[in-house]
């Protein structure tokens, strides 16, 4: 998430190659994973309501009875992630499984 303008100094930092003003919140700060939650509710809102996705900070589950609708719900996410600037690492998603992990739960 992109620090507000003008506020990039609240988030300085000093090394011996100088002093350091990030543009983008890192989770190391306080209340970035609340912000960046909030943040993926805003993006995906109307799917979490109408149950089609569930999102947890960076997690996010898509649930469908259909494979075409998976696959429709699968690319609207990932359009929404794209046009926001977000992008998911792949070696960590699972795509198309009958049973995953989700927060330390096995939901099938």
């Amino acid at each position: 998430m992109r620090i507000k303008e003008g506020d990039e100094w609240k988030a300085a930092f000093s090394m011996p190659e100088g002093s350091f003003e990030p543009t983008v919140m890192f989770f190391g700060l306080t209340n970035s994973p609340a912000m960046f939650q909030a943040m993926m509710n805003d993006l995906l809102r109307d799917l979490v309501v109408e149950e089609k996705v569930a999102v947890f900070i960076d997690d996010v589950m898509v649930a469908t009875e259909t494979e075409e609708r998976y696959d429709e719900i699968v690319e609207e996410v990932l359009r929404r992630l794209e046009e926001n600037d977000l992008f998911v690492k792949l070696e960590k998603c699972v795509w198309k499984v009958r049973e995953v992990g989700f927060l330390g739960v096995i939901i099938g």
